[in-house]
């Protein structure tokens, strides 16, 4: 990572990735890290995904089902379209993806990571109109959700737009080199807007979540009419909210370090922030799973969906078929019913008809010897 900073730049930071870093084993141990977080990560908020639509198909759906779909699906893209181009940058140590690519991977993951805290602090809005497991509409009101995600979305987009424009490749011997540099002309005015920027996207949202939230579990456990179940999506809402926070302070952190132009920080800690925010994608679907009963319930229905396909009962009724007419057909099947009914046995019928054959008449007290003397004859 020896490289110096340009004179007429305010910054220099590496995009997608640090990269001419030294040693063999960083270069293969953080590719194996970042693929591992992203095969397991992609898997679990697929299951999510898959539980929640299920959920909505069978009128079980929420407003805080379709927001933590809404976050399942954006830690799905962090894992499947930014991880993957980090950890071929730590392995090649250069840049092989192109301009396009230089340009826009650090402005899609930040637009990703806004999005996700944005949407954590709309989930205040939909925790008191939970829609009860036995409603028949997919949603309470779906409008709202839909405009609030609009709009999150759109805001997240434009907040990271100076990523964009001030990255670059830029060669570097043989190779190439992806990295953001800002001019000194702009320097005031992104300072400023460094400071408001992480401010805005991360730290008053998740405050203003976790103050939320910590404030409705202490009143959903004294005063909530249903204390249990309240109690659990709020704790539940909670830890995701935690979780995203203190994953994602470092990555945050060490952004605002590099772009306020501070001493550059140790690349550890820039490798080891970058490492977090992929796990905090990871560690989502795991706190579902085993806070959340709905999404339980939905992951042993799935479970015993796919086994019950490969085990169907041998034994069952299939149609007689003959090559002749439906006549035939009939009376085969009445032919197989009867013999069906004749092996059954009653014992009791069994037991009496077995006594009157096993039952030897006397002569003298047979009350009819003609049809005897017939029989001789």
């Amino acid at each position: 990572m020896d490289i110096n900073r340009p004179a007429n730049v305010s910054f220099f930071d590496f995009v997608g990735g640090v990269q001419l870093l030294q040693g063999e084993d960083t270069r293969a141990a953080i590719p194996v890290i970042l693929i591992g977080i992203c095969v397991s990560g992609a898997v679990g908020n697929l299951l999510i995904l898959l539980i929640f639509i299920r959920d909505f198909r069978n009128g079980k759906g929420s407003e805080v089902k379709a927001l933590l779909a809404s976050l399942a699906s954006t830690d799905l893209a962090i894992l499947l379209l930014c991880a993957p181009v980090r950890a071929l940058t730590y392995y090649k140590q250069t840049w092989t993806l192109g301009s396009f690519v230089c340009s826009t991977t650090d402005w899609f993951q930040h637009s990703c990571v806004i999005a996700k805290t944005l949407i954590f602090a709309v989930t205040t809005r939909a925790k008191h109109t939970l829609v009860p497991s036995t409603a028949t509409g997919p949603l309470y009101s779906p409008t709202w959700i839909h405009g609030a995600l609009a709009f999150i979305w759109i805001v997240s987009m434009m907040f990271p737009i100076p990523q964009m424009l001030f990255a670059s490749l830029v060669p570097h011997g043989r190779d190439t080199i992806c990295v953001s540099e800002m001019p000194k002309c702009a320097s005031d005015f992104m300072s400023l807007f460094y400071k408001m920027y992480p401010t805005a996207a991360f730290v008053v949202p998740v405050i203003f979540t976790l103050a939320y939230y910590t404030k409705a579990l202490h009143t959903a456990v004294n005063h909530a009419p249903n204390p249990q179940h309240q109690s659990k999506v709020t704790l539940l809402l909670l830890c995701l909210s935690g979780a995203l926070g203190l994953m994602l302070l470092p990555e945050w952190g060490t952004f605002t370090w590099i772009r306020l132009g501070y001493n550059k920080p140790p690349v550890g800690l820039i490798i080891f922030a970058q490492v977090l925010l992929y796990a905090c994608s990871s560690l989502s679907p795991v706190i579902l799973m085993t806070m959340y009963d709905d999404v339980r319930q939905g992951l042993i229905s799935i479970w015993f969906i796919a086994t019950c396909r490969g085990t169907k009962p041998i034994h069952s009724t299939k149609c007689p078929t003959t090559e002749g007419n439906g006549a035939e057909v009939g009376a085969n099947a009445v032919g197989n019913a009867v013999s069906k009914e004749n092996e059954k046995n009653f014992p009791d019928v069994e037991h009496f008809w077995t006594g009157r054959r096993n039952t030897h008449v006397e002569e003298e007290q047979d009350p009819v010897p003609w049809e005897r003397e017939e029989k001789m004859l």
